[in-house]
């Protein structure tokens, strides 16, 4: 779907010798069966029409208002911090090891 809309925004036909060419110039192998059924279900759709629908009907992006969280004294998150420090030493190396 990708290589068919670059194809769109090119000015260039969509159609199989054209995506091929897309694909192939990723580096990847075409997959010719995905290539004929996305060829054949574009087949009579306005694209830009299609493109102007969905961005009419996508949601608008709203203000986000600050998320209200609680705030931890400083010392509280100086101890976390020091227990999971200790956590950790207290694993050391054999811990990854097994």
């Amino acid at each position: 779907m990708y290589a068919s809309l670059l194809l769109y925004s090119a000015g260039k036909e969509i159609n199989e010798e054209n995506l091929k060419k897309v694909v192939e110039a990723t580096g990847t192998e075409p997959d010719l069966a995905q290539i004929k059924a996305i060829v054949s279900s574009l087949k009579g759709v306005n694209i830009e029409e299609v493109i102007k629908k969905g961005l009419a009907s996508a949601p608008q992006p709203q203000a986000q208002q600050p998320a209200q969280t609680e705030a931890k004294p400083k010392e509280e998150k100086k101890e976390e911090e020091k227990k999971e420090e200790e956590e950790i030493s207290a694993e050391g190396l054999g811990a990854l090891f097994g």
